[in-house]
């Protein structure tokens, strides 16, 4: 199912952001709003209300797990994905406990993301396009 949204990627390097947006374009044709650390994704999800989340785990001013705080307690039925080039099981289970629905590798390759954003987006969204997080 094609995925028309609103998805808010938040990086602080530029060469993640565009590989991860050009991966997230393949998923259909989605809405794809930028922040480069913790703070401004607040800010953005604050306003924007994006149906799905991705957060870096390492960022500056406010990380990735502080923002997954943050939005979670803004809305506790937020969709946010962590992404992350540490898997230690601390970090995945601290992001789990914070109310992160996955996690998923920098280093995993381009078809392989695809098709966990893809399975992800399958269990979030029904099928009529309403989402379980509204």
């Amino acid at each position: 199912m094609p995925f028309d949204g609103k998805i808010l990627l938040a990086d602080d390097e530029a060469h993640i952001r565009k590989f991860v947006g050009l991966i997230l374009r393949q998923l259909g044709s989605p809405t794809i709003i930028e922040a480069v650390n913790g703070a401004q994704a607040f800010e953005l999800y604050q306003s924007e209300r994006p149906d799905l989340v991705l957060l870096d785990v390492n960022m500056p001013e406010v990380d990735g797990l502080q923002a997954l705080e943050k939005i979670h307690a803004f809305d506790p039925d937020c969709a946010v994905i962590m992404l992350t080039s540490l898997t230690t099981r601390s970090i995945i289970e601290r992001a789990a406990e914070l109310g992160a629905v996955n996690y998923i590798r920098k280093d995993t390759p381009k078809d392989e993301i695809l098709s966990t954003l893809r399975q992800i987006l399958d269990t979030l969204f029904e099928p009529d396009g309403e989402t379980n997080n509204t």
